[in-house]
């Protein structure tokens, strides 16, 4: 860390002015800058103890997608573990099938948007259209072959 940096957590010109200047404009800000010149070189170690208790917590949660279940304790029971390993390959082909569906109907969603989106774009440059057309005189009729 830059030691001559002007804004550290020491007694410095900068820090106690501003301390001041927090106090005078709204009282807990020049009582924060207070605890940020007092306690401040404390705050790096709190920080890494606070993220690796939070850590240590949610590490569960970052297994993957077998990580939402319980933990694996074994019965020392073959066919039951067999049983409950098919169980869950099954509960698992049908979690890829449902994510399959959910992916063709959101695709199915935005192409029904995209077309209504067309539909409003159409009727809007027919109007646009027209209401040039009146403007301007009629239309210039265009005589097909």
């Amino acid at each position: 860390m830059n030691q001559s940096a002007l804004l550290r957590p020491d007694w410095t010109p900068a820090t106690i002015a501003l301390m001041v200047l927090g106090f005078v404009v709204f009282w807990p800000l020049g009582l924060a800058m207070l605890a940020y010149i007092l306690f401040g070189d404390r705050l790096r170690g709190f920080k890494r103890d606070i993220n690796e208790a939070t850590d240590g917590m949610f590490a569960s949660c970052r297994r993957g997608p077998r990580g939402r279940h319980r933990p694996h304790f074994t019965t020392d029971n073959v066919v039951f573990e067999d049983w409950r390993k098919a169980e869950l390959d099954r509960l698992e082909q049908e979690r890829r099938k449902l994510d399959e569906m959910r992916a063709e109907f959101d695709s199915y969603v935005r192409e029904l948007r995209r077309a209504k989106d067309q539909d409003e774009f159409d009727r809007f440059m027919r109007e646009r259209n027209s209401v040039k057309r009146d403007d301007n005189g009629p239309a210039p009729e265009f005589q097909t072959p």
